[in-house]
């Protein structure tokens, strides 16, 4: 599996751009978001595990963290609902994570999907952490990833009503909240709302970038003179994409080495610091697949005021890695 990392998530802050920017909050809602520490564990992550007090639901791509592994282990000991759905495309990745949860509510995700790539925990149907990154243990040194946090009550209640359905195996079209978006059902068309919204700035930050529509889509934006920047895995997979992006005017870095720096991120940012700002991120890659075929969950947040965080956080590590990377 490729366990590609982002770093300076440029993700694609997806649709709707006028329905976000004039929804109310279901709630006094919170928003932030982190960078992945990029050392041995990811105590964020583990903290807000622990933080459950009556339940703890985990959908999870890759389950390969002995610590994430034992913290839901003890939780149920303390007598917390833990319910863990792994893809069950991925089963060599995940079987031993499976079988320690046995006894804590683990199911392999449903073949209706190619993969259920999805990477989100909800604590007590309260708050949800949306990630790009698998809980992956060996990763975690060399890997650029991003977290939100999120307790929007209607995000939320979004969020756990697909998982109900998808713990077991039962058709669902999501809805999405105030911010969400969702493969197989609308991913594209929000991240396509998001580009085609962009009027100064668009950074993105992408472990793949095969999707046509969504590459139309930035290369319009560049030769409207929109400023686009790109931190990629392995631009040279991508060697037609980006040269199509170039001759529009944009600009692509990146990052290739196997034991290096990893971006595994996927992510959005769109007239950052304008009030039309957009951030997205989520676990969905701009491939066809992920777009179309996979289970797959992201934020898109616009504006300033309580979502400015986020925006601040991945620009200003997306900043860093665009600085870092090898010109394409």
């Amino acid at each position: 599996m490729l366990w590609k990392v982002l770093g300076r998530a440029g993700v694609a802050l997806a649709a709707g751009a006028a329905v976000l920017a004039t929804a109310v909050p279901a709630n006094a809602a919170s928003y932030s978001a982190f960078a992945f520490s990029r050392s041995s564990s990811e105590p964020t992550i583990y903290d807000f595990i622990n933080s459950a007090t009556t339940s703890l639901d985990m959908t999870m791509y890759e389950l390969k963290d002995t610590t994430a592994v034992n913290d839901l282990i003890a939780l149920k000991n303390k007598g917390v609902t833990v319910r863990v759905i792994l893809d069950g495309a991925h089963k060599s990745a995940n079987q031993s994570a499976y079988n320690a949860l046995t006894s804590a509510g683990v199911v392999w995700s449903s073949s209706t999907f190619v993969y259920t790539h999805q990477k989100t925990v909800t604590a007590d149907g309260a708050k949800s952490l949306i990630l790009t990154g698998n809980l992956t243990s060996q990763y975690y040194p060399t890997g650029r990833d991003y977290g939100v946090f999120d307790d929007d009550s209607r995000d939320v209640a979004s969020i756990e009503k697909v998982f109900n359905a998808d713990y077991t195996s039962t058709a669902i079209t999501p809805t999405d909240g105030d911010h969400l978006l969702w493969s197989p059902t609308d991913s594209r068309n929000r991240l396509l709302s998001l580009i085609n919204g962009a009027t100064t700035t668009l950074d993105a930050e992408e472990l793949e970038l095969s999707d046509s529509a969504v590459v139309n889509a930035i290369v319009a934006r560049a030769q409207a003179g929109v400023a686009v920047r790109l931190v990629l895995e392995s631009p040279s997979s991508y060697s037609s994409e980006v040269s199509a992006i170039k001759a529009a005017g944009g600009t692509v870095v990146g990052y290739s080495d196997p034991n290096g720096f990893y971006i595994h991120a996927k992510a959005m940012v769109a007239d950052y610091g304008l009030s039309t700002q957009k951030v997205e991120a989520g676990s969905m890659n701009i491939s066809s697949n992920s777009l179309s075929n996979n289970r797959e969950l992201g934020i898109i947040l616009t504006g300033t005021g309580v979502t400015q965080a986020v925006a601040t956080t991945i620009e200003t590590t997306f900043d860093s890695d665009y600085s870092g990377g090898t010109t394409a």
